[in-house]
């Protein structure tokens, strides 16, 4: 079956351009002129393999339609930026954008984008693909269920995207272990990411919030300056007083 994907931007020939490229490369083209119209279209039904979603638009500007889709949907979404605003890059990541692309941009490149993208399988770490009998990796406050795809956090479960599951799971699975940012960008997003290794940054910010674990003082996720991040929920709160943070 052909992959679908919805491109949303109010300039029309954009939205044609890029569409033309995506159909002529065999997927499916959806097209709309803002965001609310797309946070609807999701709404009605999560069945979209990718979004590509421009930032300025009227109605519904992008960040705030990839607010509400990930409120319902975890489907990839690609956001369209100005070149010279950084500033809505990284808040699209840190809602939840998978890849951005500044404009202005070569149709070529958005196809390349969009295929690296789909190849990244977000159920790569989910229960499929696992033995029915893996073990759940148990720390003191948390369990990490890879056949559920659950994680507990002192008994009570906690809601994580499949993105985030996939952090926790790389990391818990090599306690202690220092992962460099690329390193985690190849485990979890796969050799075919493009964009900067920061968004390994804002994903971490996230999977604490959700995990309530605070970087000054971690439980879970500890920074190591000028390296990346370890995993320390193994350790005893004796010992993580020597963590980095």
């Amino acid at each position: 079956m052909n992959q679908r994907i919805l491109v949303v931007d109010d300039e029309e020939p954009i939205r044609d351009l890029v569409a033309s490229y995506l159909k002529a490369d065999g997927f499916v083209v959806e097209e709309l002129a803002n965001g609310q119209a797309a946070v609807e279209r999701v709404r009605r039904a999560d069945d979209l393999d990718l979004i590509i979603l421009d930032v300025r638009m009227p109605s519904l500007d992008g960040i705030e339609a990839l607010r509400e889709i990930r409120r319902v949907s975890d489907t990839y979404v690609i956001m369209l930026t100005a070149a010279t605003e950084e500033t809505d890059r990284l808040i699209g990541l840190s809602v939840g954008a998978d890849d951005y692309i500044p404009k202005p941009f070569s149709p070529r490149e958005v196809v390349a984008r969009v295929k690296a993208v789909l190849r990244r399988d977000r159920s790569a770490n989910t229960a499929a693909n696992f033995d029915e009998r893996s073990e759940p990796l148990r720390f003191p406050a948390m369990v990490i269920d890879v056949d559920t795809h659950t994680v507990t956090v002192d008994d009570a479960p906690t809601e994580l995207t499949a993105l985030q599951f996939s952090l926790i799971k790389t990391m818990a699975e090599n306690p202690g272990r220092v992962f460099a940012r690329h390193q985690l960008i190849e485990r979890v997003w796969g050799n075919d990411f493009f964009g900067e290794d920061r968004i390994v940054d804002v994903h971490i910010g996230n999977l604490r919030k959700a995990l309530h674990d605070d970087p000054s003082e971690p439980r879970f996720i500890a920074t190591v300056r000028g390296v990346g991040y370890r995993f320390v929920g193994h350790e005893t709160a004796q010992g993580q007083s020597g963590s980095h943070t």
